[in-house]
């Protein structure tokens, strides 16, 4: 049976396979910041860790290179640990199992972690190849990009020294990035005391499942469905129709993942019960005709539970249900100069409401940080008005690009001569650390690029095979033609 080891370029994939083999969730970080020191180390090149937990690795330019601007190859070690429901994974023992399907490769069930590890891969392929020639090299792995970018936050200036910046965490091959959309995580919390539900009440729990998920800046553009934003649907035409009460809502989990499943258990007067079945199945039909061409198949069941201890006061269920109805989600604005790409969205991520307390996680990201702060005011307001503290942090401004960069004219070059074609150059709708790092080293020239994934953030996730061996190929060709010093 082939494996990805045997997939071209097998340097690439042999590295990328390894970094399967080490568990590597956001947070949990440890096992794989000891194998690239490890990695590092072992081809005798310099090689640390920050006291924000990014590994650098430095190789000197190879003979005649000197001259050449030093280059930082920057990758994110971390993975998002997503899984289908009825997989059985462990993200923090168990490695991902890899499967080639056609012209891609994705894992079994679960996330596979192509974002980013495809770009570490190329980056150890380039550490470990003694053949290529560039000159001053820094790899500079960062660490738990995608739980809050705390790594590009963490680097202190003078860690690494390089004037170029490759970032190679774009999903798309043939495009080059030289901007990107800034964000602002919005938290919104409230503690009740929980009364006790009607000892003759029943208590039903529902279940979302089935959505595609994704990347909530880069997918957010192709209208899929909202797992927290379908449920509220439902959940406030039972209380409004058949005295449902709220009990508990859980949905999503990662802040920058668009959020495949929720559930929630409300309490219901027993001779409600069939008329809520019947609301549960009408909902799974619309939901299923609403998103046909994007969403198929989702299912939406119920099933009889015990009875909670305890459940929200009705005037606070009822300002919850209304600001997760009304709270701002997916595209609010595209980019007027370029109307094909987005410049303003939401997404609401993540729900808990449980044990007295709710807790409301949304991802607010915008290229233009007056429309972010439009946005983040327009969630803080919805949120006050239910009565929930507002919160905003780790915000971080978009990268404004620059058209006239050296580095882009050479590698638009050097694409046309390898492939053919013109690259694409635009603006991503996700944060990319360059906007962080370059605030860091605000002199820096900056790049984007990557080979083509689809369905980050999701155990969709997958990367198109013919795409690694061109997104090396033509790394090797920049390092090879970077411009010189002064």
């Amino acid at each position: 049976m082939k494996t990805i080891e045997s997939l071209d370029p097998q340097n690439v994939w042999k590295h990328f396979y390894a970094l399967t083999q080490v568990p590597r969730p956001s947070g949990f970080l440890k096992p794989i910041q000891e194998f690239l020191l490890n990695f590092g180390k072992s081809l005798k090149l310099e090689s640390f860790m920050d006291d924000a937990g990014n590994v650098i690795i430095r190789k000197p330019a190879t003979p005649g290179m000197e001259n050449r601007k030093g280059v930082i190859l920057q990758a994110h070690m971390d993975m998002v640990p997503q899984k289908n429901n009825d997989k059985v994974h462990d993200f923090t023992k168990d490695p991902i199992e890899t499967i080639i399907d056609g012209e891609w490769v994705k894992a079994n069930g679960t996330t596979l972690g192509a974002d980013n590890g495809m770009g570490v891969a190329a980056i150890m392929a380039v550490l470990e190849d003694n053949s290529l020639k560039h000159g001053p090299l820094e790899a500079l792995i960062t660490a738990d990009e995608e739980t809050g970018m705390y790594g590009a936050f963490g680097l202190k200036p003078g860690t690494v020294n390089g004037e170029i910046l490759l970032n190679l965490d774009s999903e798309d091959e043939g495009e080059l990035y030289i901007g990107c959309a800034g964000g602002m995580d919005v938290t919104a919390t409230l503690q009740y005391k929980e009364v006790e539900p009607d000892k003759d009440d029943i208590a039903v729990k529902v279940t979302l499942k089935g959505l595609r998920g994704g990347h909530s800046g880069l997918e957010i553009n192709q209208g899929r469905a909202n797992a927290n934003k379908l449920l509220v649907r439902f959940v406030r035409e039972a209380i409004a129709s058949y005295e449902a009460r709220l009990a508990s809502w859980e949905g999503g989990n990662m802040r920058n993942a668009i959020p495949r499943e929720a559930h929630a258990v409300l309490t219901i007067p027993a001779e409600n019960e069939a008329e809520l079945l019947g609301l549960v199945k009408y909902c799974e039909e619309l939901f299923n005709e609403e998103y046909s061409a994007i969403e198929t198949p989702i299912t939406f069941t119920a099933e009889r539970v015990e009875l909670p201890k305890g459940e929200v006061p009705e005037e606070i269920q009822d300002n919850l249900i209304d600001a997760i109805f009304a709270c701002q989600n997916g595209v609010m604005r595209n980019i007027p100069t370029i109307p094909d790409t987005v410049e303003t969205s939401s997404n609401l991520a993540i729900i808990i409401i449980a044990d007295g307390k709710a807790d409301f996680k949304i991802l607010a990201r915008s290229s233009s940080d007056s429309m972010k702060e439009f946005l983040t005011t327009s969630l803080e307001c919805c949120f006050s008005m239910a009565g929930m503290k507002v919160e905003m942090t780790g915000g971080y401004s978009g990268w404004q690009p620059n058209v006239e960069s050296p580095i882009l004219h050479a590698m638009k070059k050097s694409y046309k001569e390898q492939f053919g074609v013109e690259p694409a150059v635009k603006v991503v709708h996700a944060g990319l650390e360059c906007g962080i790092i370059g605030a860091v080293m605000p002199n820096l020239d900056m790049i984007s690029f990557g080979p083509t994934l689809r369905s980050p953030h999701s155990p969709a996730e997958r990367v198109l095979i013919p795409t690694v061996k061109k997104f090396y190929d033509f790394l090797v060709a920049t390092l090879e033609q970077t411009p010189m010093k002064g």
